[in-house]
């Protein structure tokens, strides 16, 4: 299988490399880390061992890659604008398209440019970071969750399911996407939300008993809404909520991507992990009040930081 990794920061670089080590021709579109990549190749320090790739195929336009029977994006969601400009050139008429990325709707963007048929979607609980140019650090995690955008479990989500275990990442194909996708915003919104703003990792956010009690009263709002969004089967909110917690405190003063795109400056990706869960939220007549306030303190201190 020939494979195209569009959104190569930690998330990309780090499962294409494991990809890549198994055997699995990957492509990658890189920018910051090309020319590292192209003169040293790619290094990966992980909990599970370190590893690196001498020779990397390495890209800086879309173009030279050419036709791929998968595409995996892992681009920020505030890049979706660019999604079917970077998607296009890779695209033949079996080609699938997975997107890893976080939030809700960007599913919805890839069916709306290239046909619901060809969308995939997968949840990826991973604790990574970039590090210099042509390294990524996996600090903890890795697993995947996918699914079919419209069809269920599927032979392709099964067997994407297992090229992912072949290569060492634990990946279960699921027949509910959606399910899956209000999962992970159930970790995602206050995590990600309350380290950016409080600019606190996840060990110092669960010290205190305010912060930590606020985590869980958020993630219990979220899976009320999850709830109500028609869901094969519903999400037990307080167990769901404290295995999510208990599971954040083996992270050890883990940094979210939130915080750490916040501190270097960049925009955050508030519209999928906020901006569509709240709206789909309160059409189904299930507001989220606490994440609601968070987003609104969100957006006012991304757009102050821009006056700056």
């Amino acid at each position: 299988m020939r494979i195209a990794i569009v959104g190569a920061g930690a998330l990309g670089l780090y499962y294409g490399a494991m990809l890549q080590r198994s055997g699995v021709d990957v492509h990658y579109l890189l920018r910051r880390d090309y020319d590292a990549v192209v003169r040293h190749g790619l290094t990966v320090y992980s909990v599970q061992g370190d590893f690196h790739l001498p020779q990397v195929k390495a890209y800086p336009a879309v173009a030279e890659i050419g036709q791929v029977d998968l595409v995996i994006v892992g681009l920020k969601t505030f890049s979706n604008h660019q999604m079917a400009a970077l998607i296009r050139p890779l695209l033949k008429k079996t080609t699938a398209i997975l997107t890893l990325q976080n939030g809700l709707g960007n599913e919805d963007v890839l069916a709306a440019a290239f046909g619901s048929e060809r969308v995939l979607g997968g949840i990826a609980f991973l604790c990574s970071n970039r590090g210099e140019p042509g390294e990524v650090h996996h600090l903890g995690e890795g697993r995947i969750r996918l699914g079919e955008f419209a069809a269920g479990l599927t032979p392709r989500s099964e067997a994407l399911a297992a090229m992912f275990r072949s290569a060492g990442v634990p990946c279960e194909a699921v027949a509910d996407l959606r399910r899956a996708r209000w999962e992970k915003l159930v970790w995602n919104i206050p995590f990600n939300g309350l380290s950016a703003l409080l600019d606190k990792d996840v060990t110092e956010i669960l010290t205190f008993e305010s912060t930590r009690e606020l985590v869980q009263e958020l993630m219990l709002e979220v899976i009320v809404a999850a709830n109500a969004q028609g869901l094969s089967r519903e999400i037990a909110g307080p167990e769901f909520s404290a295995q999510m917690i208990a599971f954040t405190d083996q992270m050890d003063h883990y940094r979210p991507s939130m915080q750490i795109d916040r501190a270097e400056g960049r925009p955050l990706e508030l519209e999928a992990i906020y901006a569509v869960p709240l709206r789909q939220a309160a059409a189904a007549g299930m507001p989220m009040i606490r994440v609601d306030m968070l987003y609104r303190l969100l957006l006012s201190d991304e757009k102050l930081s821009s006056l700056c």
